[in-house]
């Protein structure tokens, strides 16, 4: 085992140790802590960590691979289906108003319509991992700005898997494809031949999940090992992972793909038990690893172009967001989360960037420009969030307006206390009423409170 690994890891999780509590402590959230973290132990200040930014994603490749598991295993059909006019909708609004705002712009300023197109398919990507998180941090996953950007996110992560397999026609035969160590599979094969296969490697995965993954995944349950179980279903990312990448499509994507199939299973509650508790760790190793590739010296070099360029690309999404969050009917208060939470360019920039340089659509050093400008933009966006919390939503946000009631009578005594009343909690506590066994319930959720009250149940809040 080589020690720089147990070197980087230590580093990765003493940064995150000292930074997110400070973060945290001065309100500005994990994620902002995890980012400054990785930018001061990064090649361009203290320099702990990486050379020169290009082996520090790597370390945080597996944290990728896992958050976008977990994100498809979330997915469930009745909900998506439920939502698929608001995905399809400003999904479709906000991608494609994005994509051609940013083609034009860069095609003024001397790109080739094919690089203008493939870069301003990812610029358009938002960051799923960043997004999420800060809006689980701030309990607004389930107000109408988290749904939203929740439909967007979705529709972006669905769409890298098309953009993919439409970047290898974007290559003219006049086009030299970069070589380099990781060659897949398919490489130099023709476009249309790239195409067939990255299209066909989505429906094997997808099909395989059904007919292969799940009736393996009950072989192993009926063993009845917890950690073998576990074991398995980390086999299975992986090897669907590695398949993706051998290719030519993206590990992270692949995984998304395994997940979302694991949903549609009567797995999926086990699967997310088993792996949630690692969920937080991988997530702030990401983001670490973002701030720490911020290639600071390209910026140094070249100021004003660069921080012009990620200040068009925040403008240019937030004026497409708005417009979306619009249609969508949301209030101004939830308008601005939602068009100041996605206005950054996501993880998935980083793999769209480095398929188009190894397709030679793209000049080495506008990936370069184009790899800072995401990373610039990601560490952006959780400042301008607090921000906006901070002055702009206290003034012109709606105001609500809280009723006076009465306290909470607590004097009732029963057998049974439950704290929390989701998923397992509602479970336990039916069996037992159907069993004429009373129960006590503790939640955090004022609205489930109040239906939980109005069924019979005796409920009081939990802070």
């Amino acid at each position: 085992m080589n020690t720089n690994f147990f070197h980087d890891a230590l580093i990765y999780l003493a940064a995150a140790i000292v930074f997110v509590p400070i973060a945290k402590k001065l309100g500005m959230g994990s994620v902002l802590g995890y980012l400054i973290g990785g930018i001061i132990i990064g090649p361009f200040f203290l320099g702990f960590v990486g050379e020169e930014g290009k082996d520090i994603m790597h370390f945080a490749e597996f944290g990728v691979v896992m958050m976008l598991f977990l994100i498809g295993l979330e997915i469930e059909p009745a909900s998506f289906w439920r939502m698929r006019k608001l995905i399809v909708g400003i999904g479709t609004l906000q991608l494609c108003g994005t994509a051609l705002i940013f083609f034009l712009s860069l095609l003024a300023i001397g790109f080739t319509w094919q690089a203008a197109l493939a870069s301003g398919l990812a610029l358009s990507m938002s960051s799923t991992a960043i997004v999420m998180q800060t809006l689980r941090e701030k309990g607004l996953t389930k107000t109408e700005s988290g749904r939203s950007s929740f439909a967007v996110l979705l529709f972006q992560d669905i769409s890298v898997i098309p953009i993919l397999a439409l970047l290898p026609l974007l290559v003219s035969s006049s086009v030299q494809i970069n070589s380099s160590n990781n060659e897949t599979l398919i490489s130099g094969l023709p476009g249309w031949v790239q195409t067939i296969t990255l299209l066909g490697s989505v429906i094997v995965v997808v099909m395989g999940g059904r007919f292969l993954i799940v009736p393996f995944l009950r072989f192993v349950a009926r063993i009845r090992l917890r950690e073998l179980f576990t074991a398995a279903a980390l086999l299975i990312v992986i090897a669907t992972a590695d398949l993706m990448a051998l290719v030519g499509l993206s590990p992270a994507l692949g995984t998304f793909l395994a997940g979302v199939v694991l949903a549609n299973s009567e797995f999926r509650h086990e699967l997310e038990s088993d792996i949630e508790p690692f969920k937080g760790v991988l997530l702030g190793l990401f983001f670490i690893a973002v701030g720490a590739s911020i290639n600071f010296r390209l910026i140094i070099d070249n100021p004003v172009s660069v921080m012009a360029i990620v200040l068009g690309v925040i403008i240019i999404k937030a004026f497409v967001l708005y417009i979306a969050g619009r249609v969508a009917r949301l209030s101004f208060d939830q308008n601005a989360i939602f068009t100041l939470g996605l206005g950054q360019v996501g993880e998935f920039a980083f793999v769209l960037f480095a398929f188009i340089s190894k397709l030679g659509i793209l000049s080495e050093y506008w990936t370069d420009v184009m790899m800072g400008v995401t990373a610039i933009s990601m560490t952006v966006t959780p400042l301008l969030l607090l921000l906006s919390e901070r002055f702009v939503l206290p003034r012109f946000g709606t105001k609500e307006s809280i009723e006076d009631k009465e306290a909470d009578d607590i004097s009732g005594e029963h057998q049974v206390i439950i704290t929390g009343f989701g998923h397992f909690g509602s479970t336990v506590g039916r069996f037992l009423r159907a069993n004429g066994i009373n129960t006590t319930i503790l939640d955090n959720d004022s609205d489930r409170v109040d239906l939980l009250r109005k069924m019979g149940f005796t409920v009081m809040p939990r802070v």
